[in-house]
């Protein structure tokens, strides 16, 4: 078990900053199945807009406020228990990606059950593995997942039962649109120490590991981001476009629900999709993933300057790249703009931070993450054998905060091998400098010999090839490496500019030129680095992009 810090940190703490948290502190526990009814009792008209109609409820639109979805989520809790959900009960969701993803978890965790957040991008065969590990789980998809990826897996032996999310019919199965008039049930709260959500890891090494979170873990992720969103507490139209399966979503929904931002939901993160919401809404705080980031540097120069509203940048799941904080600060036309990044696991929560302006992102290292979270995580250096370095020493990272999640269900002697007494593996490798300073160089499983850090690497060829969306470095068949690249629009890659970008680099194989779309990712788009290998040394790696200029996107 993790040891918890003496109370009288927290009581002091309370002390210093009482207008801050007499206000704005949930209970020592994060109950998702409360989340939008606390949020409609304190915020009940602030808007919530979609960019495509909830796949369950499309006759709602796209316009909604805090006390409608609420509505929606306590509807939804009635109809699942009326099918018979109980407390404690897993139940699986894994569907077309829409927001009614995020709705469905809020209700099945509202009845006291346990939501467990399935992508929508996992294939079939590993959906029916994660099913098994789950043991007899509910499971709530829908006809185009049931009719598609899911066809010849045996979700119904699988799985106690079927449920419907959308408007289509599939089979005999009960359709969750078609059950109305029901009364609505109080809602249950589990013990905080028990299991309240389950995610599943991004699975870039393998079959995704399930992640067991309970509701005393997700406070101790949720307070310290709470903190650093106090500034736009009311203030800033919030736009979100992440993973509704992923922890760090439900985390930004209880840190703006709580302080009544009003919200822009996006499931589509193409940038022809998002500049026109975003000249319609103009949003003042802006989160999404890093690698989506990157593909947003388009909007920069789009028509309506759809990035011009953004006082705030948020990034989270991985590092971004300094040519990306930039481009997207320079685009804002508020008065000094910042990006806050959040370095973090989902296994563990965020656990250092930095913000940049335009000015400081020109001198930042796109490897540097901040600084540790301090009162919040504890982290440290070690060699090999486990034995703590000197400070700016490079070494793996181990980690002991409260934010922790329980086990990986169904592989909890894999969960144990990563811990050394009270402190967690990462699997990364870093070294830490003054103040607490974090600085990332590579996974330990990505690491190559003939490279110092693959990372670097990338970074630095981000910043000498403006046309680059991705570049990656990865051990191709020999274990040489082999840089992957995508362009924007899929646009040619210049072989001299290559080559001069690449003269003082370490030697690497000629670059693969891929389609940015045919590059494997988790739900986060993270790019899975050990696919590509594999796709590599086994001949499978798509076609490379002609030497055709590609087609301008309408």
């Amino acid at each position: 078990m993790i040891r918890r810090p003496p109370e009288k940190t927290f009581l002091s703490f309370h002390r210093k900053q009482p207008t801050m948290f007499s206000t704005t502190l949930p209970e020592k526990a994060f109950y998702l199945g409360h989340l939008w009814e606390k949020a409609a009792e304190r915020h009940g008209g602030v808007p919530v807009v979609l960019d495509q109609p909830l796949a369950t409820f499309p006759d709602r639109g796209t316009d909604l406020t805090y006390a409608t979805l609420a509505d929606i989520v306590d509807d939804l809790a009635a109809r699942l228990w009326h099918l018979g959900v109980r407390p404690t009960e897993r139940v699986a969701v894994h569907k077309t990606d829409n927001f009614d993803i995020a709705l469905l978890a809020s209700a099945v965790a509202r009845i006291g059950g346990v939501p467990v957040m399935l992508s929508s991008a996992l294939p079939g065969e590993i959906v029916g593995t994660l099913l098994r590990r789950l043991d007899q789980p509910w499971l709530i998809s829908d006809a185009a997942k049931l009719a598609g990826p899911l066809d010849g897996v045996p979700v119904g032996d699988l799985s106690r039962q079927v449920l419907l999310a959308g408007t289509e019919g599939y089979g005999d199965l009960s359709l969750l649109a078609e059950l109305t008039g029901l009364p609505r049930r109080p809602a249950v709260k589990l013990h905080r120490t028990q299991p309240a959500l389950i995610t599943h890891s991004s699975g870039t090494t393998g079959v995704n590991k399930l992640m067991v979170h309970t509701a005393r873990a997700l406070f101790h992720r949720l307070l310290p981001q709470q903190m650093i969103a106090w500034p736009i507490r009311r203030k800033e139209t919030a736009a979100l476009c992440m993973s509704f399966v992923h922890s760090r979503f439900y985390h930004s929904l209880g840190v703006f629900l709580n302080y009544g931002n009003p919200l822009v939901v996006l499931v589509d993160p193409d940038p022809d999709v998002i500049a026109p919401i975003f000249n319609r809404t103009r949003p003042g705080l802006v989160e999404t993933h890093p690698n989506n980031f990157i593909q947003w540097e388009d909007l920069a120069d789009a028509p309506g300057a759809p990035l011009s509203s953004v006082r705030y940048y948020s990034s989270t799941f991985d590092a971004i790249h300094p040519r990306t904080i930039q481009r997207l600060l320079a685009a804002s036309r508020r008065r000094r703009p910042l990006l806050v990044q959040l370095y973090g696991q989902s296994e563990t929560g965020p656990i250092s931070g930095a913000w940049y302006t335009e000015k400081s992102a020109a001198k930042n290292d796109g490897r540097d993450v901040g600084y540790v979270l301090p009162g919040f995580i504890k982290l440290r250096v070690v060699d090999e054998n486990g034995k703590p370095v000197r400070r700016g020493e490079p070494g793996q990272l181990e980690l002991r905060g409260r934010g922790r999640i329980l086990t990986y269900l169904g592989e909890d002697e894999r969960y144990r091998k990563q811990l050394d007494g009270d402190w967690w593996r990462l699997g990364d490798m870093g070294r830490l400098g003054r103040f607490g300073k974090l600085h990332l160089i590579d996974r330990e499983i990505d690491q190559i010999d003939s490279i110092d850090s693959n990372l670097e690497v990338e970074d630095v060829l981000m910043s000498r090839l403006d046309e680059l969306l991705e570049v990656v470095v990865v051990p191709g068949a020999g274990d040489e490496p082999v840089p992957v690249v995508c362009t924007r629009r899929d646009a040619p890659l210049d072989p001299e500019r290559w080559a001069r970008a690449t003269a003082d680099l370490p030697a690497m194989a000629a670059p693969l030129h891929w389609p940015f779309h045919q590059v494997p990712r988790t739900s986060t788009w993270k790019v899975q680095r050990v696919a590509i290998s594999r796709m590599l040394r086994d001949g499978t790696a798509p076609r490379p992009v002609t030497a055709e200029p590609a087609r301008s996107a309408a």
